[in-house]
């Protein structure tokens, strides 16, 4: 091994950095996990013995962010190494909801001329997978055209039409009656390593559906923590919090739903099922002896859904979620397990953001990015081997749309400590201090005036350098 991988490696094992073969990958990106959903980052209702393992096991990141509130453009990024903006997918493809503003266009697929993570790997000899929700476009842009040998449920749907087969998928077969599409999707991933091409290492995308809607889950395990929540009096304690009216013409009749507390039995059964499948997953990979050699990455598309269609959980001390530019629709959980490499039970507050996989991947697999392929990530594969990482100047959103869950059309910039937002829809500027105020309570732009110019002069640079398109005026807004 040589280049920049073997330099790093050195710095954690000499030996390592000289023996070590290119690593199998496994990504696994939960649909819309919040960033306390995990027991490891402060569930005391939700179950997770093998996320938690994960996480013993390998480096925890407590500042972790989707690069967008919603799923398409997050996805997007974590395949271009780009922000979304540059991509041109800015909302969930599908979105057009409208209010006081039209929001910008947006692509609503995955341009083939990108160079994706998957196409990167495969030409530097990676066996590339796909399972579960893409959600980048119908055909031909689906995975089998974006890089990847194998595409396992993966088409244009945001969401299954049930958790239970049928699963009208036409990349994913119906089970029998009552199968559930979790436990389904595993047994593919289980199927693929077993028969693997053992001469070459892997690239496991698998994209589970779960936890997004429809909440749904095996019957036994809603029976678990109904008797749960009952056990622990969350049944008493009001769940909800009505608040305004959304700011869409599509709902403006209708009140935004905020959750309060984390007891939906259907929402933690549904992660308890998705924990044993990949408790099952990690399971198939020690027993093929390949755990030593796989990167193991556990993180999320955006925060948890917390203030419409049901309301599921609570990102509480975060601020919302999915949907909103505040840190419950933008953190989320980041483990990342790498045996010889990454120190056992290790933390880290360093920021990153989805952009930032890409060149972190391929370094760990030693490979060049694409030629011709901008990357606005940052490789942050220096910190997992237990070597230093200079600060991070600033990671940007731009979310110029209407979210289906109250959100509105914002951008946003975190600078060290400090984090900036703008709202379109008056271009009031909100300013929080995360270090002090995690759950975005106290807006201090009016008595932090220099650092709100100077950090919204930041954000109008970046706007300009990716090319953030704008929402306009809507004649139709009453």
């Amino acid at each position: 091994m040589t280049t920049f991988l073997a330099g790093l490696l050195s710095l954690a094992s000499p030996a390592l950095a000289q023996t070590a073969p290119k690593p199998n990958i496994v990504f696994i990106l939960i649909d819309d996990m919040g960033w306390r959903d995990v027991g490891s980052f402060g569930s005391t209702f939700y179950e997770t013995p093998n996320i938690d393992r994960l996480a013993r096991e390998g480096m925890k990141f407590m500042d972790a962010y989707a690069a967008c509130p919603v799923c398409s453009p997050s996805r997007a990024s974590i395949l271009t190494g780009k922000y979304p903006q540059r991509v041109g997918v800015t909302d969930y493809i599908g979105g057009k909801a409208e209010g006081k503003l039209i929001p910008a266009p947006y692509l609503d697929h995955l341009p083939l001329e990108e160079k994706t993570l998957a196409t990167a790997l495969k030409n530097g000899g990676y066996q590339t997978w796909h399972l579960g929700k893409w959600h980048l476009g119908k055909e031909p842009y689906w995975p089998e055209h974006q890089g990847f040998d194998v595409n396992v449920g993966g088409f244009q749907a945001g969401h299954p039409s049930s958790y239970f087969s049928p699963y009208h998928n036409p990349n994913l077969p119906d089970g029998p009656a009552g199968e559930y599409l979790t436990d389904r999707l595993t047994d593919e991933a289980i199927k693929l390593i077993e028969h693997r091409d053992p001469a070459r290492p892997f690239f496991m995308n698998f994209w589970h559906y779960s936890v997004h809607t429809p909440i749904q889950a095996p019957k036994a395990l809603t029976e678990k923590y109904t008797e749960k929540a009952k056990r622990l009096g969350l049944d008493k304690v009001p769940a909800f919090k009505t608040g305004d009216h959304f700011h869409t013409i599509q709902k403006q009749n209708q009140f935004i739903k905020y959750r309060l507390i984390q007891s939906d039995p259907v929402y933690a059964a549904m992660i308890e099922d998705l924990d044993t499948n990949i408790g099952r997953l990690i399971a198939e990979l020690d027993h093929l002896n390949l755990s030593k050699n796989t990167t193991v990455i556990f993180t999320s598309d955006n925060g948890g859904l917390s203030t419409a269609e049901g309301s599921p959980t609570c990102n509480s001390p975060l601020l919302n979620g999915k949907g909103w530019m505040y840190e419950g629709g933008l953190r989320v959980p980041l483990i990342v397990k790498w045996p010889g490499h990454v120190s056992e039970g290790s933390m880290t507050d360093h920021v990153v953001t989805s952009p930032d996989f890409y060149p972190t991947l391929l370094q760990a697999a030693d490979l060049p990015p694409m030629p011709q392929q901008h990357v606005d990530g940052v490789s942050f594969l220096n910190r997992l081997v237990g070597g230093p990482l200079p600060a991070r100047e600033a990671i940007y959103w731009h979310y110029p749309h209407y979210g289906n869950q109250g959100g509105i059309p914002t951008s946003a910039i975190r600078a060290g400590d400090w984090k900036l937002i703008e709202f379109f829809e008056d271009h009031h500027l909100e300013l929080y201090n995360l270090k002090n105020d995690l759950s975005e309570t106290h807006d201090l732009a009016k008595q932090e005036p220099e650092r709100v110019n100077e950090l919204h002069e930041k954000l109008i640079a970046w706007q300009k350098d990716v090319g953030a398109k704008m929402p306009t005026p809507n004649p139709k807004w009453k």
